[in-house]
């Protein structure tokens, strides 16, 4: 019970996957003529058993007003539970993902009204879609009701408001690497350089290549004239004279 509405819970702290809170959904799978809806599967751990309480009495408050509204005192058997464990198998006898194991497992919908996303931290004012998904923690406010579809009675989970506490590792929903490149793993060699391309990569033009500039010629220094060498002329001596005759000697 919450806000003293005996079907209306406020669960503890869950992970929420195959979130649709921004966008009404419809699954390929879904019968014709339904109707997309916002819907979201909250990941319940086990040791929150005051949560999974107050849903098991939610969904058997709103099994007793259907019972004395909706069904005309029919107490019609349920013909599948709406909150699920993780630990076991699907409806088709698949098992629950990785990330279910020691949960429980229950989707809340609303084909009307859009749930608001708020954060802890200021409950006033809506996320952006870009923090909203799979994968992030969150406390979310779900309301059980009877219905009756003509050939079918039964509870349905429908959805409130979500409070994200924190984020967490994004859940895809696709398949693991491992799976995707199964037989596909080699040993490789880290000094080798390794080509995972098909085509080779573009080379780089090589720079063009440029002649070094050639030294500018060497011209001789112009030697000067030698001057001109002239012989010294011979000293002249004077004809030697007899003193006594006058006469050369």
């Amino acid at each position: 019970m919450y806000q003293n509405i005996p079907t209306k819970c406020l669960t503890g702290e869950c992970r929420l996957s195959y979130v649709h809170l921004v966008e009404p959904y419809k699954s390929t799978t879904a019968t014709p003529g339904a109707k997309a809806k916002y819907q979201v599967t909250l990941l319940i751990p086990k040791k929150d058993t005051a949560t999974k309480a107050d849903i098991d009495a939610a969904i058997q408050a709103a099994y007793q007003q259907g019972v004395a509204s909706k069904w005309n005192g029919l107490q019609p058997k349920l013909n599948s539970p709406l909150i699920h464990d993780g630990d076991g198998t699907k409806q088709n006898g698949a098992p629950y993902g990785k990330e279910c194991k020691g949960h429980w497992v229950l989707t809340a919908s609303s084909a009307t009204i859009k749930p608001q996303v708020v954060h802890i931290s200021n409950i006033s004012q809506e996320l952006a879609p870009q923090d909203i998904y799979s994968g992030m923690y969150g406390r979310v406010t779900i309301n059980f009701y009877p219905f009756d579809s003509g050939t079918n009675k039964g509870v349905g989970c429908g959805l409130g408001n979500v409070l994200k506490t924190r984020d967490g590792d994004p859940l895809s929903g696709g398949a693991s690497a491992s799976s995707d490149f199964a037989g596909l793993e080699q040993a490789v060699d880290p000094t080798a350089a390794q080509d995972f391309t098909q085509y080779a990569a573009p080379q780089a033009a090589p720079a063009p290549q440029y002649n070094a500039p050639q030294a500018a010629p060497q011209y001789s220094v112009p030697q000067a004239a030698p001057a001109p060498q002239y012989a010294a002329p011979a000293p002249q001596t004077a004809p030697r004279v007899n003193p006594i005759t006058g006469l050369p000697m």
